[in-house]
């Protein structure tokens, strides 16, 4: 699992990379408040403290506001993948997301925020926080990637890394 994840995430910057070298360096400007949304691919890991790990892909929508080019509120709303007896049927958060600069077209950020998580046989919640970086690939469109950690409990921890697209507007 962490090889796959770690082979998409570099194939995901890779190709970011490439887009933002081809992309015209104009620089853009945008008025904020500035909507978002966004659809991942999400590539979740169950570790129980006890036992083995379980792991799948499931679908994570995210959405927000960007106030000025620092800071933003996002939501998540996951889905799908299961592992023998456990399945993700959903998970929503929100969260408080600090950006930083690092080019006109390229973002790096961390999000913090509380998230609820139902498996097919419980429903936990509580503090959320990850990283990640975006690449502009066209005035509207950017490709992403973060590392969320959605739950850290005492008997397990429940991460996912994702991979997609944010279509700002």
């Amino acid at each position: 699992m962490k090889m796959t994840v770690l082979s998409l995430t570099s194939a995901a910057l890779l190709a970011g990379a490439g887009a933002f070298a081809a992309s015209a360096q104009a620089q853009q400007s945008f008025q904020y408040p500035q909507g978002y949304v966004g659809g991942d691919a999400m590539f979740w890991n169950l570790d129980p403290d006890r036992g083995s790990s379980r792991d799948d892909v499931g679908l994570r929508l995210r959405g927000g506001a960007q106030f000025n080019e620092f800071f933003a509120l996002e939501g998540h709303l996951g889905t799908g993948g299961s592992d023998g007896d456990v399945e993700l049927d959903y998970l929503v958060g929100a969260y408080a997301k600090g950006i930083i600069p690092i080019a006109p077209e390229v973002r790096l950020y961390g999000l913090a925020g509380f998230t609820e998580v139902d498996f097919d046989r419980d429903r936990e919640s509580g503090f959320s926080y990850g990283a990640g970086a975006e690449f502009d690939v066209a005035p509207n469109l950017s490709l992403g990637a973060d590392y969320m950690r959605y739950l850290d409990k005492s008997a397990y921890t429940f991460d996912a890394a994702s991979v997609g697209l944010r279509y700002r507007f």
